[in-house]
């Protein structure tokens, strides 16, 4: 029982870190309201700024995509026990990602500057929405279980934990990966766009997409014929060919990657 309660604590500080970062990265990447913004501090040689913040994304990407591949849970839950491995993932990749924003290298030079007032109130318009998809997407397939507050939960509780079932609520009729596109909408859409902004920006999306055809490899794995017939249906980011999906047909998965915060 000592051992049950550990885990679901354990897993509440879990969530309450990754909590604090995912807030932390709006504000980063907004330049509003933190410390340390993504334009923010003494720029250093833009050669030496470059180099650092490619090398940043990169150690993210990894981490992110790498830890939740199947294979490398089969042999990761050997080492973590399975019940609070989602947990671990979501910490490990909070810390990196709070790495990323803390070493970031400053590259102010300006690739444009939206003057028009309805212009600049319409960027930032879309850079809360896309915020809002992100956490609206997690929520409509299953919030605590991909954050690993479910898992630690049923282990306490003594019972087995059950992934959801493979559904299509909302938004996930209209594009595949909501979730990912609310972040590229965000990372995109600002007023001032610095050359920093514009890296991080241009690498994330990159990363988004090769990051989507592993997890859409797992997805299949897992769900198999429903999500082949699935990616028949929805488009994958851009809503150009989604129809009315059938009703046993699933989002993202807290059994592949899981989209952590991310």
């Amino acid at each position: 029982m000592l051992t049950r309660i550990a885990a679901f604590l354990y897993g509440i500080v879990c969530y309450v870190f990754f909590l604090a970062v995912f807030l932390y990265a709006i504000g980063f990447v907004g330049n509003v309201g933190v410390p340390k913004s993504i334009d923010s501090g003494t720029a250093p040689p833009l050669a030496q700024a470059l180099i650092i913040n490619v090398l940043l994304l990169s150690l993210f990407a990894i981490q992110h995509s790498g830890m939740a591949r199947i294979g490398f849970k089969r042999v990761w839950t050997r080492i973590v026990p399975e019940p609070v491995e989602r947990s671990t993932y979501v910490l490990i990749a909070s810390a990196v990602l709070a790495v990323v924003m803390w070493q970031w290298q400053p590259m102010p030079a300006e690739i444009w500057r939206v003057q028009n007032s309805t212009g600049r109130m319409v960027l930032l318009g879309l850079f809360w929405l896309g915020w809002f998809a992100v956490l609206l997407s997690t929520w409509l397939v299953d919030h605590f279980g991909l954050f690993g507050l479910r898992q630690v939960y049923c282990y306490a509780k003594g019972v087995p934990y059950q992934p959801p079932q493979f559904k299509t609520p909302g938004l996930y009729k209209m594009v595949r990966h909501p979730l990912y596109l609310g972040f590229i909408v965000a990372f995109w859409s600002t007023p001032v766009m610095s050359a920093g902004h514009l890296l991080f920006a241009a690498i994330c999306t990159g990363y988004i997409v090769v990051a989507i055809q592993f997890e859409e490899r797992d997805l299949m794995h897992f769900y198999g014929d429903a999500y082949r017939a699935y990616r028949q249906r929805v488009s994958m980011l851009i809503p150009l060919r989604f129809r009315s999906a059938a009703p046993t047909v699933a989002g993202e998965s807290t059994k592949g990657k899981g989209h952590a915060a991310k």
